[in-house]
């Protein structure tokens, strides 16, 4: 290759007309190149380390650095046709009373930044079961499909055509038949290896498929949206119950089938917050397939509200807003913290805010502990979390590898009310790449629950210690390499 490479350059230099402007030429393209990028790149104003990190690529990467900046690199979407569905949405049946979760002062800060930062009220719960592994949310999820009377829409980053896809789907296939509205909205990279044919039984019984940015390399003069992907998980089934959480839709995270598969949580709810859900729902679908008229069927068959006692917030973040709603929640509700800072994540690469919360919630004397996988499924991302374990248990933090299992739970869990529960991960893609959703709790009942269950998990996870063997080459080097790649993860 490298010859050729080498006869490839001598020969340029016989073109009497290039030969001898090659040099010069070259230079002044990768100036041009890094230059242009690069302000623009700065104009984004992100994080600086970020931004150098990627204006040093373009440098050392001359052309091949445009191309995967092209492919890669941060982008915003300017979802004005999304938001001016929402202000139609607004107001009809998707929206609901508003609820004040309680007198505590914090709360009510709490609850009152979250809707800022989303447009999402704070709204009531009937009931929110705590679904464990794929398995039991599989079998929930299909039981109330076979009820399901008017409409279905689901949304998710991954569906796998395995047994555990076929299942569902085929459950999609018999609503659609007996008149069942069936929305199916999957992410274009997770769901990827689902072809049209795995879906053209329910194409047939009248359910509607939509792909969430395709993509599309042929459009070169647009940049692709690789890295802008929906990881959301939402079920949505007749305005009445919904689920959300981190389980997708594969045998990788079906016990049943898989001893190794992952071992993860998820929500299915009842009451008022359903339209919450239902309405991130709508605004996606529109997002992704510009059809709005499905919202007068929706006003049409909304059930009546239902009351409930579980205060219960949808948050929603994505690289079209700015303001990070889940990255700011988790920070404020960790400062918020009077005794006890319990996080599960099955990827942990913090940014600076967020680990001068943790640390500053440990030095202060709460209880912080954080529960990850021994290995997850990137040794990357892995390797990167390690790197930050020696600042976190100088300051207190008390850390726990889960396994043999991959660990892919993702909840926060402060003082005895107070509980965050959904897809987003710890990390810089889940806070400002990818489309997440979550639910903010305030009820004791349900964080009572939930720190039973993390109780439980300790113990496949055992603590991390601090004279573990860490040998240069095996552990340290590798894990401080993999620390520079943290902003880009």
């Amino acid at each position: 290759m490298f010859g050729m490479l080498d006869w490839f350059w001598d020969w340029l230099h016989t073109i009497p007309v290039v030969g001898p402007y090659i040099e010069p030429v070259l230079i002044g393209g990768w100036l041009l190149h890094v230059l242009l990028l690069g302000g623009w790149i700065v104009l984004q104003k992100r994080e600086p380390v970020a931004s150098l990190s990627w204006i040093l690529g373009l440098a050392l990467l001359p052309y091949v650095g445009f191309l995967i900046y092209h492919l890669f690199g941060p982008q915003k979407i300017q979802r004005q046709r999304l938001r001016r569905v929402r202000s139609r949405i607004d107001g009809d049946a998707l929206e609901s009373p508003a609820f004040a979760p309680t007198e505590a002062p914090d709360a009510r800060e709490l609850a009152q930044l979250a809707e800022t930062s989303t447009g999402l009220a704070p709204m009531r719960a009937a009931s929110v079961q705590l679904l464990v592994d794929g398995a039991e949310k599989y079998a929930a999820l299909i039981a109330d499909l076979a009820n399901a009377r008017e409409h279905v829409h689901l949304e998710y980053y991954i569906f796998m055509p395995d047994r555990s896809g076929a299942a569902l789907r085929d459950a999609l296939v018999d609503c659609a038949r007996r008149g069942v509205k069936v929305r199916l909205l999957l992410d274009a990279i997770g769901a990827g290896t689902c072809r049209a044919a795995f879906f053209a039984e329910l194409a047939a019984a009248g359910g509607e498929l939509a792909w969430f940015h395709p993509t599309r390399f042929w459009r070169f003069w647009s940049r692709p949206w690789l890295n802008l992907r929906t990881h959301r998980k939402i079920v949505v089934i007749d305005g009445r119950i919904a689920y959300t959480g981190g389980i997708n839709i594969c045998d990788a995270q079906n016990e049943r089938l898989r001893d190794d598969a992952y071992r993860d949580l998820h929500l299915r709810l009842e009451g008022d917050v359903v339209r919450a859900l239902q309405r991130v729902f709508a605004e996606d679908w529109i997002y992704a397939t510009d059809r709005r008229d499905f919202l007068s069927e929706l006003a049409r068959v909304a059930p009546p509200p239902v009351p409930g006692t579980i205060s219960a917030q949808v948050l929603t973040s994505g690289p079209d807003s700015s303001w990070e709603a889940i990255h700011r929640m988790h920070v404020s509700l960790i400062h918020a913290a009077r005794s006890r800072v319990w996080l599960v994540t099955p990827y942990f690469v913090p940014g600076e805010a967020a680990m001068m919360a943790l640390t500053s919630a440990a030095l202060g004397g709460l209880d912080v502990r954080l529960l990850v996988p021994r290995m997850s499924d990137s040794k990357l991302v892995t390797l990167a979390a390690r790197s930050y374990y020696d600042d976190l248990m100088d300051a207190g933090v008390k850390i726990y590898e889960y396994g043999p299992r991959m660990l892919h739970a993702k909840a926060l869990l402060v003082d005895d009310t107070t509980c965050l529960v959904g897809s987003a991960n710890f990390d810089h893609r889940s806070f400002r790449l990818n489309f997440e959703v979550s639910l903010l709790f305030q009820d004791v009942g349900l964080a009572t629950r939930l720190a039973r269950h993390i109780e439980g998990e300790f113990a496949s996870a055992p603590r991390v210690r601090r004279d573990r063997g860490r040998p240069l080459l095996r552990s340290r080097l590798p894990e401080a390499l993999a620390r520079l790649m943290s902003p880009l993860l």
